[in-house]
């Protein structure tokens, strides 16, 4: 996601088979969840907008594309069980949320009680401000906080994880972030959100990166790049996504959530990329 409509977002959050060994479609896993293989939604952070306006109809419309799963990026001033309601009624369900720093920071049992309510089995840091990231220090604190957390968390039966932008993978006197994040982290408690257009716009190979690193991956951002660099829908930019998804399980990957951080037609964002991953095949 972009730095300022990211800024923006955190204050509102603060407030088919060929052979039993072939490879199978990601449309035929989409609702699945559990052990039975990875499954698909999309991040609501792509239609903002529109959820500020109204989230139930907006989660009905974001139903009716196909997808049964949805990651959430802030409540819109709904109580947690409140949220719970309008995704039922819709037919979703909500396997991990975006809480912003100061989620993990300050009580944190209070967000667990809300991801407990909603439905989550993952708890996601999303970003670290411009502002928060002057010092390397920064990452020393959110690794010993994620692990903290973490352990926290598995009690519960949820997973905390870490989504990346593009900075982390910048190298650093003191070195990547990324990397510190991943070395620094205990893998029994903390796992990984790998934004594949992000770590694709550095430079950054998500193959090498899942096998530098195999099974801290359950979750993804699946969103596509433009030549020019820029966000593209799933489907109409230049990120081999097939190659990428070879590596599923070498990622660990369970769910993944297609996202746009600024198109202005987001249902239509998420019935391309629905439309996109019927192209694509899974290992079995």
């Amino acid at each position: 996601m972009q730095e300022l409509s990211r800024r923006q977002w955190l204050k509102l959050a603060a407030g088919a088979t060929a052979g039993a060994c072939a490879l199978a479609s990601p449309l035929r896993l989409l609702a699945q969840s559990g052990n039975r293989g990875p499954s698909f939604g999309v991040q609501l952070y792509t239609a903002r907008a529109l959820m500020e306006k109204n989230v139930a109809k907006t989660l009905a419309k974001t139903a009716k594309t196909g997808f049964k799963e949805v990651e959430l990026a802030g409540l819109f001033d709904n109580a947690p069980k409140e949220f719970k309601k309008m995704l039922d009624d819709a037919g979703l369900t909500a396997p991990s949320s975006h809480i912003p720093l100061q989620g993990f920071e300050k009580d944190f049992g209070k967000t667990l009680e809300s991801a407990l309510t909603l439905g989550n089995k993952y708890i996601v840091l999303p970003y670290i401000m411009p502002e928060q990231r002057q010092s390397f220090d920064i990452y020393k604190h959110v690794a010993d906080l994620l692990n903290t957390c973490g352990e926290q968390a598995k009690q519960a039966g949820i997973t905390v994880a870490y989504h990346n932008h593009d900075f982390e993978f910048e190298q650093l006197a003191e070195g990547q972030p990324m990397a510190f994040l991943l070395n620094n982290t205990d893998k029994d408690l903390v796992q990984f959100e790998l934004d594949l257009y992000w770590a694709s716009k550095v430079n950054q190979d998500p193959v090498a990166i899942f096998k530098q690193h195999p099974g801290r991956f359950p979750l993804w951002h699946v969103k596509d790049m433009a030549k020019d660099g820029s966000i593209a829908n799933v489907g109409e930019g230049t990120i081999d996504f097939q190659r990428i998804f070879d590596a599923a399980n070498v990622a660990g990957l369970r769910h993944g959530f297609i996202e746009h951080d600024s198109t202005k037609k987001p249902i239509a964002t998420f019935k391309r990329g629905y439309k996109t991953l019927q192209t694509l095949q899974l290992p079995s």
